[in-house]
């Protein structure tokens, strides 16, 4: 059973709807999160609004307002936000299609899934997807959420779509101050051959079942051993030495990588047509897994 939808709409192009519903698609549950308690009592501290003239104040008596001078507001209420009724309230209107290769990762911020809302969006949803799939498209569109209107790419993900909403080109800081004081020199031809064969040892396929928080996990073992009042006991990762020259570095890390492949198998000489024995060609071989 899907989890329940954090907004209802619709999707549009041109003169095409159909009504869909949206759920985050990721999850922060499995954090180890803190309270904050006294040190003295280890009650839970309440962090309840506090008024100037009034001193600790009911939740239920908060407005929302907005400073348009120094210490001077204006009070929004629920009346005044319900009078915008932009068509990107209750609607993921699709402005335009881009390719997919020209989406700057830089700008995605936070994913959720758009699933059809009822058999009767189904056949529309579907064909959407399918056409955007076909063609490598992505979708950019409107939508108002948590009380702003973002802008959205619409991407498909198997025999759905995922929402990214963007951030903005204020929000994304240029690169280029950054970099400023990389250097530019020739680099060692050599040192660069030995970088690249390094890289080729640590060829592998992605695989997203090894994006573990390793952090997380330590720490979950010692808020276990707490609640047991036992001592934690916490794998410290190995410390490396200074490196002092690239190419020494560049060569070890070769080596080591060498040392840790498995002997290769004894392979059978193919006889060529005058009798002799050819000699196998090499293969190029990839190192499964990725470098941690």
């Amino acid at each position: 059973m899907a989890p329940r939808a954090t907004w209802k709409g619709y999707l549009k192009l041109s003169l095409v709807s159909c009504p869909v519903r949206m759920y985050n698609a990721t999850s922060d549950t499995a954090k180890i999160r803190f309270n904050m308690l006294h040190k003295d009592t280890n009650n839970r501290v309440q962090m309840k609004p506090h008024d100037p003239e009034l001193g600790v104040v009911e939740r239920s008596d908060l407005v929302k307002g907005y400073e348009f001078e120094k210490d001077r507001y204006v009070v929004i209420d629920d009346e005044d936000l319900d009078q915008i009724q932009i068509e990107s309230t209750k609607t993921i209107s699709i402005e335009k299609f881009v390719d997919m290769a020209d989406v700057d990762p830089m700008y995605l911020d936070s994913p959720y899934y758009i699933a059809p809302d009822g058999p009767v969006a189904d056949e529309t949803y579907r064909v959407m997807q399918m056409a955007m799939k076909e063609r490598d498209k992505a979708a950019l569109a409107r939508v108002v959420m948590s009380g702003r209107e973002r802008l959205v790419l619409l991407i498909p993900r198997d025999n759905g779509f995922v929402l990214n909403t963007l951030r903005t080109a204020a929000e994304v800081r240029h690169h280029a101050e950054y970099f400023a004081e990389i250097g530019d020199g020739k680099l060692d031809a050599t040192a660069v051959k030995l970088a690249n064969q390094l890289i080729e040892q640590f060829e592998g396929e992605l695989d997203t079942s090894q994006f573990v928080d390793y952090y997380q996990e330590a720490l979950t073992e010692v808020v276990k051993a707490k609640v047991k009042g036992t001592t934690p006991v916490i794998a410290k990762a190995p410390e490396r030495g200074q490196v002092i020259n690239l190419m020494d570095a560049l060569k070890r890390s070769i080596d080591e990588g060498d040392s840790k492949k498995p002997p290769a198998k004894s392979q059978s000489r193919k006889k060529t047509k005058t009798g002799a024995k050819a000699t196998p060609k090499a293969k190029k071989k990839k190192v499964a897994g990725a470098a941690g």
